[in-house]
Parts: structure tokens; sequence; C-alpha cells
């Protein structure tokens, strides 16, 4: 009886790694995007599921600039490292639990080293458990339109159950980039002093190919080796992902012959940027969706300052109070469209506000500016402005 039971439990043992293993295994994908426009320039299996390791750290460095932002995180403050940051292996900055590191050299850890013990230091401190800080990083991948995105650590280390695509991380890219562009521009450090000792980063092909400014690699046996890239150059913005590459040479190597094929089709644009909201024009909003620059929305957010004329031309609608004003478009259709898609997803509670459309030039072209009016005070008009960002609208708020 004991060894029927015995055999058994062996048998079990043995189909559940075969299935663990065939559930891990790195599948190749790839997805290089127009940051100027959205428009892709090269892609395969861009929508299937992987691991994404240490690119997970994206999403773990967005929630900590996010942090920054509102308050609720300091760059001179100081993180317990706890239990669970601390038994992470193999790239980490050794600092024993119960001991502390600061927000600043966490953020450098996870940037140039891609440190674990910082990142699940840092989700410990934001959400109180590794589980609380994975559902707190699903629920922005959402906010931020990575549909298929699933978080289960603040790290990247092995989870059957931590999955991603190509689209997603590029879309993560583009949120960093114009959601917190100051702190975007430290994925290009190259090394860093902790206590007295150098710290080099490994992302080589970004001092190997001109005009790379970033961002992340990753790597775990159930992924294979992963890269996320920016290219940034004579007004070109093309940003590349390579998913499940066998070696991180030829992981290299492969991105950047994409991009070799892929810059001399992408758009030029100086002076502006589009808006993460334009990845996922694909997927769900009316077709000439044109985002307005959500790096201008971050530093005039409806929580600290009115966006003033000299950044933004203030529109005149019909009315007094406040507005939100969340895009503009290339066509009437698309933005009465927007409108009627915006106010079910994220307004239905505001009653007495009313969708406008506004005509202005561009240059040589037409935009209608898109937003509500009829706030009756700075307070309500933030709160909708919130509520849009919840459904992934970029928005601020203006005085009528």
């Amino acid at each position: 009886m004991r060894l029927a039971l015995l055999i058994q439990l062996l048998a079990a043992v043995v189909v559940n790694a075969a299935l663990f293993t065939a559930s891990a295994h790195a599948g190749y994908a790839h997805l290089i995007i127009d940051a100027n426009n959205g428009k892709v320039l090269r892609s395969q299996n861009a929508d299937t599921l992987n691991h994404p390791a240490s690119l997970t750290k994206m999403m773990t460095l967005y929630l900590v600039f996010e942090a920054l932002h509102d308050g609720r995180l300091r760059w001179d403050q100081s993180i317990v490292m706890t239990n669970n940051g601390a038994a992470t292996i193999p790239f980490k900055l050794d600092v024993p639990a119960g001991k502390t590191i600061t927000v600043k050299e966490a953020v450098y850890g996870m940037m140039v080293k891609s440190a674990n013990d910082a990142a699940e230091a840092i989700g410990d401190h934001l959400a109180g458990s590794e589980t609380n800080f994975g559902q707190m990083m699903t629920r922005k991948a959402r906010q931020l339109g990575m549909k298929k995105t699933v978080f289960r650590n603040g790290s990247g280390l092995p989870d059957k159950l931590q999955v991603t695509t190509a689209r997603d991380m590029a879309g993560l890219a583009i949120a960093l980039m114009l959601d917190f562009p100051k702190e975007y521009a430290l994925f290009s450090t190259p090394a860093f002093s902790f206590r007295g000792k150098l710290v080099k980063g490994h992302n080589h092909l970004m001092y190997r190919y001109k005009g790379m400014d970033g961002i992340k690699t990753g790597y775990i046996n159930a992924s294979g080796f992963n890269i996320v890239t920016a290219v940034n150059e004579n007004g070109k913005h093309v940003v590349g992902v390579v998913l499940g590459g066998k070696t991180a040479r030829s992981r290299d190597n492969r991105m950047a012959a994409l991009l070799d094929e892929a810059m001399p089709a992408a758009s030029v644009r100086r002076g502006t940027r589009v808006a993460q909201a334009l990845m996922k024009s694909e997927f769900d909003l009316p077709q000439g969706y044109i985002p307005l620059p959500v790096a201008a929305v971050r530093e005039h957010s409806p929580v600290s300052n009115e966006v003033t004329n000299s950044i933004v031309p203030r529109p005149e609608i019909p009315g007094r109070g406040w507005i939100v004003q969340i895009a503009a478009t290339n066509s009437h259709r698309a933005a009465q469209s927007l409108l009627a898609k915006a106010q079910v997803d994220a307004l239905a509670a505001f009653k007495e506000i009313s969708p406008y459309t506004e005509m202005v030039n561009s240059g040589s072209d037409t935009l209608y500016r898109v937003g509500f009016s009829g706030f009756s005070s700075r307070s309500s008009a933030i709160s909708a402005c919130q509520a849009l960002q919840r459904s992934s609208y970029a928005c601020f708020v203006l005085s009528n």
C-alpha cells in the first residue's frame, strides 16, 4: 500500500515538473514601435505571453517615481531591507536584513545592477508584502493599457504566473519616458558608487548603438534573455523589445539588426512626444486619436498646479467653472467617439458636465480638442481627471 502511494506521488511529481517546464519555456518575440506616432515598424509574436524577468523592475521603478512625485517617498528616505529582500539572489546590493538603503540607492541599484534585493525591499515598503506589491503593479499595468501582463513580485524573479508581452513592455517603456522624463534619463547611467564600491551596469548594447538612452535588460531560465531599448536620434524616437533571446550577445545583435531595419522608416518629430495612450490606439481608441503630451500633463498635473497659457493655450469653452481636457483628434467624428467612450468608461458619476470639442489650427493641420466642461469646483474637476486617469486617459484641469 505504501509502495503504491509512493509510486503515485512520484508520478505526480514527474507530471507536475513536466507541466512546469512546458509552461516556462521561453518563446521568442519582438516589437519595434515608432514612439513619435505609435506605428509598429517590426513585429513578431508581439502579443504572445512570456516571462518578463528583470524587465519587471521597469514597473517597480514606475511606482517608485509615482510615489516620489506624490510625496509617499523621498530620494533621501531610508528603506529597511526586509527578510524577503535580503534573501533574493543572484544580483543584489548585499544589504543585510534590518539594515537600510536610501530610495536613491535602491533606484540606481535596480537600474544599473538590476538589484533584486532593492526591488523587493522597496516593494515591501510601498505595499506591505510581495503579494500586495504584485497586485499593485498589475493594477497599474491595467491603467497603462498593459492588457496581458500579470506581476507577482517587484524583482522579476521566477514565478510561472508572472507574464507579459512585447507590446505591453513597449507601452511601459513609453509610459516611463513620458510620465517621468527626468527620472527616465537615469536609465542611461553606466555605473554608480555604492558605499565605496563602483557598481557597473550590464546593458552593453546601450554603449554600442548610437542614440540609445536605455532602458532595461532581463534574464531568467524561464524567459531567456530579454531587453527593452529606446533610440532617440535626429528627431526619430523608436522603442524596441526583444524577448526570449538564446544568449545576451545574440539578443543584443538581434535588437541592433531590428533597429537598423526600422530606423529608416521611423518618422521625424522635433520638440513633441506621443503620449502612452497612443500605444492603445490599435486596440480600443477611435481612429485619429492624438493624445496630449503626457509630459506636460505630469508637470502640470491636477493635484498640483493648473496648466498655464504658456504651456497649453487656454480654450474658450461656453459656460463657467472648470474644465477637464483629455486629448486632441484630427477629425470631428473621432472627437465625438472619444468623448462618448471616455464618459462611459470613467465619468458616469458626474451628471452635470457637458462634453465639448474645439477646433484649433496646428500648423497646416486642423485638430479638435476634446474635454468636459461644467465642473462647479476645482476639486470636482480633479476628481473627474483622476477617474479618467484610472481608465488610462491622460488629462489635466483648466479654469474656464
